[in-house]
């Protein structure tokens, strides 16, 4: 895990890049200005911009900053990510993940998460309070890699705090802190898995018609859980969202038993106001706590993006140069 705390003079910095930036834009338009965004970045302390280039080199597991700024005067925790949208809510404080997060790779957005947002508001919702998507609450988030199902899922989730009055933890996992059996390890790193889209990917009308479809409803891709170096593998896994192939019981016993020695070795990362994460999505597994909510305006909020480290992965994969994948 590698940390770097801001200091006063990088923090304050920081948050005049942004006030300049939003100053001279009439909109907040994240996605048409994220070429801006990234040019932006290059005005950014040196030391920032050293750290993130030898984590990004280094493939740091896990990336944390400290001392970003966010504003005094924040809004109240938004009830869900619809009306943090609708409202505007914390602009200066999503420009300001975009803007450290543009020197790690580059963001890009679902057409069907979150009406296809660059940045994503993580709150509490009520009603979702046992699902399976970053709106839930009182359900633990089962560790996983974000976007489980797709070729093009992005190589960090980007995760910066401006609330967490309860220190609600985000559980991380890596393939560094547990040993496979070797048998283990070759059948995972076998096609034998089926990798399917999580809930929040599902269309409204699934919602409207009473919850998202069975699993073996959903388009998926075929693929190992292992793939990459042999000695610093990747992993691709999630135990909601990842199943064997149809009658391969060894596959299934190898998926089962990999997905506990992650949750045995899990380590908490507890986000303060100002605190970002990085997350390298090739090299360890997330999740969340459990927690209450209060609905009072006082509950966890986080911003998160999603980035790839060659966006042209993604401009390929749409036939278009475009940052919204389908």
């Amino acid at each position: 895990m590698a940390r770097y705390v801001l200091n006063p003079y990088e923090m304050l910095a920081t948050a005049k890049i942004a006030d300049q930036f939003l100053a001279s834009h009439h909109t907040w338009e994240p996605l048409n200005q994220a070429d801006e965004i990234r040019a932006e970045a290059e005005r950014l302390p040196l030391g920032i911009r050293q750290f993130l280039s030898a984590s990004r080199a280094a493939e740091e597991a896990v990336i944390q900053m400290a001392n970003l700024p966010v504003s005094d005067d924040l809004v109240p925790t938004p009830p869900s990510w619809q009306v943090a949208e609708k409202e505007g809510a914390a602009v200066r404080e999503e420009l300001v993940l975009l803007l450290i997060a543009s020197l790690l790779g580059d963001p890009f957005a679902w057409q069907n998460q979150q009406n296809g947002r660059l940045v994503h508001d993580v709150c509490p919702a009520k009603g979702q309070e046992a699902s399976l998507t970053s709106a839930s609450s009182e359900t633990q988030l089962t560790l996983h890699t974000e976007d489980v199902f797709h070729t093009c899922r992005g190589d960090y989730v980007a995760l910066m705090c401006l609330r967490n009055p309860d220190g609600v933890g985000t559980t991380v996992a890596s393939l560094d802190a547990v040993s496979l059996p070797r048998s283990m390890r070759e059948v995972l790193e076998q096609d034998r898995f089926q990798f399917y889209p999580d809930d929040s990917h599902g269309p409204q009308q699934e919602v409207a018609l009473g919850g998202p479809a069975a699993l073996d409803e959903r388009e998926h891709e075929v693929a190992s859980v292992l793939f990459g170096p042999w000695g610093a593998p990747y992993l691709r896994i999630d135990a909601d969202f990842t199943s064997p192939l149809p009658g391969d019981t060894e596959a299934e016993t190898a998926l089962t038993e990999c997905a506990e020695l992650l949750r045995a070795s899990a380590e908490r990362v507890v986000l303060a106001p100002g605190e970002a994460a990085f997350l390298d999505n090739y090299r360890v597994v997330h999740g969340r706590d459990v927690f209450t909510p209060r609905y009072d305006g006082t509950d966890r909020w986080l911003k998160r993006t999603s980035l790839v480290r060659d966006l042209r992965r993604t401009y390929v994969h749409t036939r278009s140069r475009s940052r919204v994948l389908g």
